[in-house]
C-alpha cells in the first residue's frame, strides 16, 4: 500500500546508538526511579501502622509480583514482536500484535479479580496464623486483585508505545500513576482532608487508583501520539498465531518473574520460622533494592526495542553497540547501589520505622545480599537481549537455575547449618552461578544469531 511505503524511517534504525539508547532509556530510568520511590514511600507509610502491616505486605508480595509478572511477560512479548515487525516494515503484524496483546491482558485481569474475591484469605491463611497479619493481607490482596485491570492496561499500553520508540510518553504515564499513589497514600491510610482513616485498605486503594489513572493516560497517548500503531477492535478476532508469537517471547519473561514469586514465597516460609521480623526485613530489602534495579530495568526497556528493531533490519553493529553501552550503564548503577547498601544500611532501615530487632537482622542482611549487585547488572542486560532476539528460553533457564536450583537449596542448607544470618549469603552465591551461565549463553547466541548478520 502507498501509505506503508511513505512511512518515514524509524529513529531506531538511523540515530547514533549511544544517543538513541540515552534517548530511549533515560525517560524509562526516570519513570522507573519514580516507581521505585513510590514503592519505598508506600511501605514507609504502611510501616507507620505497625510492623504486622509491613509483614502483611511482605507476605502479599508474591501474589502482587505474580500479577505484575504476567503483565510484564505479555508486555515483553508485545515489545519484541512489535519492534521486530516495525523493523521489517510489516505494519499489519504491528497492529495485530497490539490488539491481541491488549486482549491477553484483559483476560488476565479478569482471572485475578476472581482470585481476589474467592481466594485472597485462603492464601494468607496458608502463610501465617497471626490474625492481624491475615486480616491486613486479605484486605490488601482483595483490592489490588479486584482492580488489577489498571496495572494490566497500564503496562500493556506503555509497552506498545515504547515499541515504536516513544519512551517519553511512557515515562509521563508511569510518573503520573506513581505521583497519584504517593499523594493518596497518606490521605487514605491516615484519613486526611475529610477522608476516613482506612489503614492498609487505603494503601491498596491508593495503589489501584494510581494504576488506573496511568492506564487511562497511556491509552490516550497511544491513540493520539503513536501513528505507527493503529489500535482498533472493530471486527476483532483473537489471532492464535499472534498470541502464540507473543507468548513465545513473553512466556519466559513471565516465568522468570513468577519464579521470583515462588522464591519469595518459600523464603518467607523459611524466615518466618525464625521471626516475623525476618520476613519484614526481606520485604524491606525488596523495596530498597528496587531503587537500584529499576534504573537498570529502564535501560533494558530502552534497549529491547532497539535490539529487536535492528535484528529485524539485520544490522549487526547497532545490536552490539547497544548491548555494550547498556552493560556499561547497568554496571555503573549496580556498583553505586552496592556502595549505598554497604555504607548506609542503618539509615535505610530506619526509613521503615525499624525496631532494634529489625536493625539487628537487617543490617547484615543488606550488606550480604548487596554483594550480588556487582554481577547482576551484566546478567540482567544480557538476559533482556536474549528476549529481544526471541531467545527468552535462555533467560528462563538462567532464572530457574539461579532462583530455584541455587538460592533456595543454599538458603535452606545455610539456615539449618549456620542460622538466620547465613541465609542471606545464598544471593551472592547464586549470582556467581548466574554470571557463568549468562556468559555461556551469550557466546552461543552470538554465534547463532548475531555473527551471521551483515555489518
Amino acid at each position: 500500500m502507498l501509505q506503508t511505503t511513505e512511512r518515514k524511517e524509524n529513529k531506531m534504525g538511523i540515530m547514533p546508538v549511544h544517543k538513541l539508547l540515552i534517548n530511549m532509556s533515560v525517560p524509562m530510568m526516570i519513570s522507573m526511579l519514580v516507581m521505585a520511590l513510590y514503592n519505598i514511600i508506600d511501605s514507609i507509610f504502611v510501616s507507620q501502622i505497625n510492623e504486622n502491616a509491613l509483614t502483611a505486605l511482605s507476605l502479599a508480595f508474591p501474589i502482587q509480583n505474580f500479577m505484575i509478572a504476567i503483565a510484564n511477560g505479555t508486555g515483553v512479548g508485545i515489545n519484541s514482536l512489535l519492534s521486530r515487525s516495525l523493523g521489517e516494515k510489516n505494519y499489519k503484524e504491528v497492529n495485530a500484535c497490539a490488539t491481541n496483546g491488549i486482549f491477553i491482558s484483559f483476560i488476565s485481569s479478569i482471572l485475578f479479580a476472581i482470585f481476589g474475591v474467592f481466594f485472597a484469605e485462603t492464601y494468607m491463611l496458608s502463610q501465617t496464623d497471626n490474625p492481624e497479619i491475615i486480616l491486613y493481607g486479605t484486605q490488601y490482596l482483595r483490592i489490588i486483585s479486584l482492580f488489577s485491570i489498571g496495572v494490566f492496561m497500564e503496562i500493556t499500553f506503555e509497552r506498545i508505545i515504547q515499541s515504536a520508540g516513544n519512551t517519553v510518553y511512557s515515562m509521563i504515564t508511569q510518573i503520573t500513576g506513581a505521583v497519584i499513589n504517593i499523594i493518596l497514600d497518606p490521605i487514605m491510610i491516615f484519613g486526611y482532608f475529610g477522608f476516613p482513616a482506612m489503614g492498609i485498605t487505603g494503601a491498596a486503594l491508593a495503589t489501584v487508583i494510581g494504576q488506573i489513572g496511568a492506564a487511562a493516560l497511556s491509552i490516550f497517548f497511544n491513540l493520539k501520539k503513536n501513528p505507527e500503531v493503529h489500535i482498533t477492535f472493530k471486527k476483532f478476532k483473537p489471532s492464535v498465531k499472534t498470541i502464540k508469537d507473543i507468548f513465545a517471547v513473553g512466556a519466559p519473561s513471565f516465568l522468570m518473574q513468577s519464579i521470583g514469586s515462588v522464591l519469595t514465597l518459600f523464603l518467607n516460609k523459611l524466615l518466618i520460622q525464625f521471626s516475623t521480623t525476618a520476613v519484614s526485613v526481606l520485604g524491606v530489602y525488596f523495596k530498597l533494592q528496587s531503587f537500584i534495579f529499576m534504573p537498570v530495568f529502564g535501560i533494558n526497556n530502552g534497549m529491547v526495542p532497539i535490539i529487536a528493531y535492528n535484528y529485524g533490519a539485520r544490522n549487526k553493529k547497532r545490536i552490539m553497540d547497544t548491548l555494550k553501552f547498556s552493560i556499561f550503564g547497568a554496571t555503573i548503577i549496580m556498583v553505586l547501589g552496592f556502595a549505598i547498601f554497604q555504607l548506609f544500611p542503618i539509615q535505610l532501615l530506619k526509613l521503615f520505622n525499624a525496631t532494634p530487632a529489625m536493625l539487628e537482622i537487617g543490617v547484615p542482611a543488606l550488606r550480604i545480599i548487596s554483594l550480588c549487585f556487582v554481577f547482576a547488572g551484566f546478567c540482567i542486560v544480557v538476559g533482556s537481549m536474549f528476549q529481544a532476539l526471541g531467545n527468552g528460553l535462555f533467560s528462563l533457564i538462567n532464572s530457574i537455575t539461579r532462583q530455584l536450583i541455587l538460592i533456595l537449596p543454599a538458603a535452606y542448607l545455610l539456615s539449618r547449618t549456620f542460622g538466620l544470618t547465613a541465609i542471606w549469603f545464598a544471593y551472592p552465591i547464586a549470582e556467581i552461578g548466574s554470571l557463568i551461565i549468562t556468559i555461556f549463553f551469550l557466546k552461543r547466541i552470538y554465534n547463532q544469531k548475531i555473527r551471521p548478520l551483515e555489518d
